[in-house]
């Protein structure tokens, strides 16, 4: 069976089941749960659309696990490793399906990253700076930590074909709008979209090669330039664009698709286990 026939066995099965009807209940239209437990709620679906597979999840990644990946590329990489504990673990932790060969491969990886609280400092009528005279706050750095993640991630899964890290990002600091907001005493504050000031997007778009963000790029993509190929690992980069909070469900839903397209990518090494009889 074709590699392209398998995924569309996948599909298949994901479309028989009632997507994200009534998995959250009175909780779909909360703002207030973890990517962690959405995570938790993502692999009790897949369990439940894909019940020939085994699925698991984990917090994080030793250090010692990623050289060890990298070393079955080639031996030369993978050699350096200072503190023997080290590991990563992004916000939303890692979730993982048994191959037909009993290898446990990465079907998707989550984080959210909240940086930037002017419309919440304006709507409060809060002033910020030094004298406390400044509606906006120039923004920061901590979301480059992010990027450590991201490689690091990139690394364990070199020798794969899709690359099913997503990163949502809420916050004013990830504006790709412009927006108004109104203070208590009825002024208006305006935070435009692209002012260098406010605007840290362009700070992650590397983790993306400058892609679309906003869309679903877990499926590798490789370009040829002067006769080599060049495989690439892109981070889906999701934000709202006005600055408000994510809504659990639509995390969710992009969660969900992210991960399917995983086990699109990995359907020749889920043969077995997704033509079994249930």
């Amino acid at each position: 069976m074709s590699k392209k026939n398998q995924s569309k066995r996948l599909t298949n099965q994901h479309k028989k089941s009632k997507g994200v009807v009534g998995i959250f209940g009175d909780k779909a239209k909360s703002h207030d749960l973890t990517v962690g437990k959405i995570s938790q709620i993502v692999i009790k679906q897949l369990e439940k659309d894909y019940p020939q597979l085994s699925f698991q999840y984990r917090k994080g990644i030793k250090k010692e696990e990623i050289n060890e990946a990298l070393q079955k590329v080639d031996k030369e990489l993978g050699q350096t490793l200072f503190v023997s504990n080290s590991s990563i673990k992004p916000d939303g932790g890692i979730i993982e399906v048994k191959d037909d060969n009993g290898n446990w491969r990465v079907v998707l990886v989550s984080e959210a990253k909240h940086q930037g609280k002017d419309i919440e400092n304006i709507k409060q009528g809060e002033l910020v700076g030094k004298n406390n005279d400044q509606d906006l706050m120039a923004a920061g750095n901590a979301i480059e930590r992010s990027h450590k993640n991201i490689s690091e991630i990139a690394n364990f899964m070199l020798s794969e074909s899709h690359f099913p890290y997503v990163l949502f990002l809420e916050g004013s600091n990830f504006l790709t709008e412009t927006i108004n907001v109104t203070r208590p005493d009825g002024r208006v504050v305006t935070l435009t979209y692209n002012s260098g000031m406010l605007n840290r997007l362009d700070r992650l778009t590397s983790a993306n090669y400058g892609m679309p963000i906003n869309e679903n790029l877990c499926e590798n993509k490789f370009v040829k330039n002067n006769k080599k190929t060049i495989m690439l690992q892109a981070t889906s980069i999701y934000t709202q664009g006005d600055g408000k909070k994510w809504n659990a469900e639509k995390m969710f839903e992009i969660m969900i698709e992210v991960s399917k397209t995983s086990l699109k990518s990995l359907g020749s090494d889920l043969f077995n286990q997704i033509t079994q009889k249930k």
